[in-house]
């Protein structure tokens, strides 16, 4: 083989190198941009979905209540308690919890909520664990029936 053969060899080496150096440049670039576009994209997303978060955090009307009546049965005992919550933004007043018993041991009064206030009761021993009804004086009235915890093995109770 003669030098001329050689140098051309080295040559094609050469320029087959370059290619393979330029394509390979590119992707990194393209992998960069495609780095920069998912980054902006998933701040962007976490962005929105905070704000989004932060709007419908607050609450919307003037006068609204929640109420969440649980009974716990365990082997040995039973447990009750209902959660009542002022979820709007307007103080609540004279709310009245009725347990659902035919005495008047049934009924519980709570003279004022604040919003975002929770308070949390105990029915009397006497009362059926059906269903609680709260009402107030600003209109409102909300019944939901006693719910029970899910059971989970190794847990107390189940």
């Amino acid at each position: 083989m003669s030098s001329l053969t050689t140098f051309n060899l080295v040559e094609e080496e050469q320029v087959h190198l370059a290619i393979k150096f330029k394509y390979y440049l590119n992707a990194l670039i393209d992998m960069r941009r495609i780095l920069k576009f998912g980054a902006t994209g998933g701040v962007s997303a976490a962005i929105a979905l905070i704000l989004i978060l932060v709007v419908f955090a607050n609450p919307t009307k003037d006068f609204a209540i929640d109420i969440d009546p649980m009974k716990d049965n365990q082997n040995l005992f039973s447990t009750s308690r209902v959660t009542v919550a002022n979820i709007g933004k307007m103080p609540l007043t004279n709310i009245v919890v009725n347990y659902g018993g035919g005495n008047n041991n049934a009924i519980e009064k709570i003279a004022s909520l604040s919003p975002g206030e929770k308070v949390l009761l105990s029915p009397p021993s006497n009362s059926p664990l059906k269903s609680v009804t709260v009402t107030t004086d600003q209109g409102l009235s909300v019944t939901k029936d006693y719910r029970t915890p899910i059971k989970l093995p190794g847990m107390m109770g189940s």
